[in-house]
């Protein structure tokens, strides 16, 4: 795991501001945010796995070596997701770890397929995330919406299940607001789902596949263009094609940015090397996330400092910069307006000490 869970270079202050800043997350995995005590509790729970019990033992196994390595590992933590009871208890805790981030509203990424293939019933799934979800808002205060996504890496069977979930009016869950692709992108041609968007898309699900993430420009243009995308997941590539950039700036079409992530996978060699400047520069609308936190060693807040050195951020330019993923998330107008009040609050309570 890459521990650099507090970033160094920003300013205790700044990062004291980061902490109780009201915040709003677009890009995060369900799986992914299983914490280390939560691994060991379920790895304990499944003996057979060979994810280590011990949390200690979970940062070298956490330390990955590329993007395909990072996916085998994430695989085999999907796998200790083996009952309802198992998705109740990951999700729940999800919820807890950001609430302790002052995360008002989060889109949290599932991917379906991969526990109904293992044998959990689907109705029993969506009961378990459903009930997490309502037990979580009323505990915490944080409101949850689910994004399911497509495991780009099993293919059309996974893209077919995945918009039959979604779909059907008897099994989709009442906190579902959008469709996504995710895993590796390399040889996972974004076209070839087109037909699986346009479904969820006509059912009221909003478009949010990965693209750009660790190919080129053209991934995030087939995203856009075939799968008809409202967000860019990741969209790291993008600046390398300057038309590009200027066309999600024109159409205010937001990147989920995620800059641990980035250099975890080896998407971007260092930090000091992210495109994020870039983005900033076109007048892209940047949201900033944590995509599988624990697995990389950071958190949200830790990618707020993080954004707030490479922009050269201060309080203000962190608050609206929180305001823009309230603004590109799909909560409704209220909810919205709400959270954005919250942060002007809590931002002109803290300049005025």
């Amino acid at each position: 795991m890459t521990q650099h869970l507090v970033d160094p270079h920003a300013p205790r202050d700044l990062r004291a501001f980061i902490a109780d800043l009201p915040k709003a997350e677009l890009h995060v995995h369900h799986v992914g945010s299983a914490s280390p005590r939560i691994v060991s509790e379920l790895a304990a729970r499944h003996p057979d796995s060979k994810v280590p019990t011990d949390p200690e033992a979970l940062a070298d196994y956490f330390t990955f070596t590329d993007f395909a390595h990072f996916i085998d590992v994430y695989l085999s933590v999907v796998d200790l997701i083996r009952t309802p009871e198992d998705v109740r208890l990951l999700t729940y805790e999800v919820a807890r770890d950001l609430a302790r981030q002052r995360v008002r509203y989060a889109e949290l990424t599932i991917t379906p397929f991969s526990s109904t293939r293992r044998g959990i019933d689907e109705r029993a799934f969506m009961d378990a995330i459903e009930d997490a979800r309502k037990a979580a808002e009323a505990d915490f205060g944080t409101v949850l919406r689910w994004c399911f996504d497509i495991p780009g890496e099993a293919g059309l069977q996974a893209a077919e299940e995945t918009a039959r979930l979604a779909t059907d009016d008897r099994l989709r869950p009442e906190g579902l607001v959008s469709f996504g692709l995710g895993g590796p992108e390399v040889g996972v041609e974004r076209p070839q789902f087109k037909p699986y968007f346009d479904r969820a898309i006509a059912a009221g699900l909003h478009s949010v596949p990965h693209a750009g993430e660790t190919t080129g420009p053209q991934t995030v243009w087939d995203a856009l263009t075939h799968l008809r995308a409202e967000r860019i997941g990741h969209g790291t590539s993008s600046a390398q094609d300057p038309k590009l950039l200027a066309h999600l700036a024109e159409h205010r079409i937001p990147l989920e940015v995620c800059p641990t992530s980035n250099i975890a996978t080896r998407a971007v060699r260092t930090l000091d090397e992210h495109p994020i400047k870039e983005f900033v520069r076109a007048g892209v609308v940047v949201t900033i996330n944590s995509d599988d936190p624990p697995m990389f060693g950071t958190d949200l807040d830790n990618e707020y400092a993080v954004a707030s050195r490479l922009l050269d951020l201060d309080e203000r330019g962190l608050a609206e910069l929180a305001k823009n993923a309230v603004e590109a998330s799909f909560l409704d107008a209220a909810g919205k307006a709400r959270i954005a009040g919250e942060i002007d609050t809590y931002t002109a309570q803290w300049l005025s000490r």
